[in-house]
């Protein structure tokens, strides 16, 4: 696959350790496509679940790329446990030194650690500051496999499309229900309810337990927020964003059959699209997908099609070495 091409000695590796904290987090602040998921407050919230194996990557003694992951034996995950990961990369690289920060990262795993494989979850276009796809090119002269595909409905909240009819028949009928929407931490309330949704439809409990949510919510408050739609002092239904500088990502979404049979989300989704979410570039509902792909929620996404949102792609990439 060439990764053996790299001859360039001004680069070198520096493996992850909590020593490296600080300036970890410095570039992903300042990379043109991290965001706070990949700070280490958010990605070591269950690093007893993962062997890590995060890279610095170095050009002439100065930071140059990260790349996030860990391992689980001869494979590296970029990164298993989140919902994306990939290199994150200086604003200033240019493809040439991306493909030799790359390859030098895929040299020091294989030789290094034993890696014979990567599976690299790429970070999707709508969450970079910056044009940032370096990346995808270089897996395929790599010869990197797509092996998974998801779609995620998204909203350019600069050019949205209307809501669908049915969408808006529900947004009245909350409207004279006169329910009011909170943005507040009370996570017990609605977690509730997320958990009853999920294991009713899918056996399946929340990706997060209520108190990996609300410890993250503590270490980024400005960036992880919970709404809930409320009839006085119940909770009909409500959802979890993530924050982003570009995108505001819906992370959990949830309603009572009460809140479902009064629109309680079509009020809440009205109020975070138009409003409070209304000066982000992109407003994105989350994957409608199961197995790579393979399984698509028709129901699921025709709810988020209904709000105006449209596809773009969550793909993950193996690569041999």
């Amino acid at each position: 696959m060439g990764i053996s091409t790299v001859t360039d000695h001004n680069w070198h590796i520096v493996r992850y350790s909590a020593e490296e904290k600080e300036r970890w987090d410095r570039f992903v602040c300042r990379s043109k496509n991290g965001t706070f998921m990949l700070q280490r407050d958010y990605m070591d919230y269950h690093a007893e679940r993962f062997h890590d194996c995060s890279l610095l990557i170095y050009c002439n003694q100065k930071l140059t790329a990260l790349l996030p992951g860990n391992l689980s034996g001869d494979c590296f995950y970029s990164h298993q446990g989140l919902t994306y990961g990939g290199i994150l990369l200086s604003a200033s690289i240019t493809l040439v030194q991306a493909k030799s920060a790359f390859c030098t990262a895929l040299n020091y795993l294989h030789t290094e650690c034993g890696v014979q494989s990567v599976v690299y979850r790429a970070i999707p276009h709508i969450y970079h500051r910056y044009p940032a796809e370096e990346d995808l090119y270089i897996l395929v002269r790599l010869g990197a496999q797509l092996t998974a595909r998801s779609i995620s409905s998204v909203i350019p909240l600069d050019d949205r499309l209307p809501f669908r009819t049915l969408r808006r028949r529900q947004l009245k009928k909350a409207q004279a229900c006169a329910l009011t929407i909170t943005e507040d931490e009370d996570f017990t309330s609605f977690w509730s309810i997320l958990e009853e949704n999920l294991h009713e439809r899918y056996c399946v409990a929340p990706v997060h337990s209520l108190e990996e949510i609300t410890r993250l919510h503590k270490n980024f408050p400005r960036q992880i927020s919970l709404f809930r739609v409320c009839d006085g002092t119940e909770t009909l239904g409500g959802c979890v964003v993530y924050e982003t500088d570009e995108v505001a990502h819906v992370q959990y979404i949830a309603a009572s059959t009460q809140g479902k049979k009064c629109g309680a989300l079509d009020l809440l989704f009205h109020q975070l699209i138009y409003s409070r979410y209304g000066q982000k570039r992109y407003f994105d509902f989350g994957i409608s997908t199961e197995q790579g792909g393979q399984i698509l929620n028709e129901g699921l996404l025709f709810q988020k099609e209904g709000f105006g949102a449209r596809a773009i792609m969550y793909d993950v990439y193996e690569l041999k070495l």
